[in-house]
């Protein structure tokens, strides 16, 4: 049916757009463009920043504002997108393959992502929304991905009849399956943690590496690091922690990044005994993928934390989803692709 190759080829392009708008809106934040448009959804009441030059005090401020409403218009284009994804998948509900729930559910988020978007803006950079932006745009990928990999279950023919082909092997690949998942779970919690360190501008309270402030325990406050709501009204731009707040972000974060890195590497591990070629590679992807990761993060660190570094640590993030998500698939059996 056309409306199924059509939702898969969707997809598809909804994963790389949504990659692009991770991107660009870690970019925006780490270029301190999050407030070059004060209002929402158009800047100083334009579609564009264009027209109202008393509002740019300098070239920077429109590169900024620009940054901004690029940024804004790839998201929205994305949310176009995905409520196609859903009208396409109710009108072939009863198509084999495809996945009404998921695709209706992206709705929803895409929406929700957008207020956080107004919110990041008139709520003044606060850090959990715009840690909360972050996770919830690399959900929307991870699910947009997940989508695309669903619908790429292959067929064949046995005695006349269409038969999913695939691996039976994974079918005893359950510790395979659950470390995958926990390495998954453990990778969103580090997301956070990466989002946190960001918004609190905690990434350069740690400027040597392997240790941090010359110790490998550095003294940090932790009491008042996780605080998650402090009240509206406040300009997080620059942050508002003191240094031993954001020392204890960023020890937290590289902390995040060992455990989540073990639990990677295990299920890599359990991927490649036995369980065929394509949980074999998509553990090599993994493997990848967060050698890339950390090779930005250690890099970074040691160049003082540039913001072309920085922006490609967050790509990365996003590549490691990536790679996580499709080894997840990879060792889901046979009759989950139905």
């Amino acid at each position: 049916m056309r409306e199924v190759a059509w939702i898969r080829r969707l997809a598809l392009i909804g994963a790389v757009l949504c990659l692009g708008v991770v991107v660009l809106g870690g970019y925006t934040r780490l270029s301190n463009s999050g407030l070059g448009c004060p209002d929402w959804p158009g800047c100083f009441g334009h579609i564009a920043p264009t027209g109202n030059a008393e509002h740019y005090a300098t070239d920077l401020d429109v590169r900024k504002a620009w940054v901004e409403m690029i940024h804004r218009y790839f998201a929205s284009t994305l949310g176009l997108l995905c409520v196609v994804i859903a009208v396409l998948s109710i009108r072939a509900r009863r198509e084999r393959g495809v996945k009404v729930g998921l695709a209706v559910f992206l709705v929803p988020l895409v929406v929700f992502q957008g207020m956080l978007g107004m919110w990041t803006v008139t709520w003044l950079l606060k850090p959990l929304v715009v840690t909360g932006h972050l996770l919830g745009g690399l959900t929307t990928f991870a699910l947009l991905l997940w989508l695309w990999l669903s619908m790429r279950a292959r067929t064949k023919s046995v005695d006349g009849h269409s038969v999913l082909a695939g691996n039976t092997l994974v079918e005893s690949g359950s510790r395979a399956r659950l470390f995958a998942g926990l390495a998954l779970a453990a990778l969103a919690i580090q997301i956070f943690l990466g989002g946190w360190t960001s918004s609190n501008y905690a990434a350069v309270a740690c400027p040597d590496f392997p240790q941090c402030q010359a110790q490998w325990v550095p003294e940090a406050d932790y009491q008042d690091a996780f605080v998650l709501w402090r009240g509206l009204g406040i300009n997080y731009a620059g942050g508002v922690l003191d240094h031993p707040a954001r020392v204890a972000i960023h020890f937290t974060h590289r902390v995040g990044a060992v455990v989540a890195s073990l639990l990677l590497l295990l299920a890599v591990f359990f991927s490649a005994r036995g369980l065929g070629s394509g949980p074999r590679w998509a553990g090599f992807w993994v493997v990848a993928a967060l050698a890339f990761q950390i090779s930005i993060a250690v890099y970074m660190v040691l160049r003082a934390f540039p913001l072309e570094l920085a922006a490609a640590h967050n790509a990365g993030a996003a590549l490691l989803v990536a790679a996580t998500v499709y080894l997840n698939r990879k060792l889901r059996p046979i009759h989950d692709f139905r």
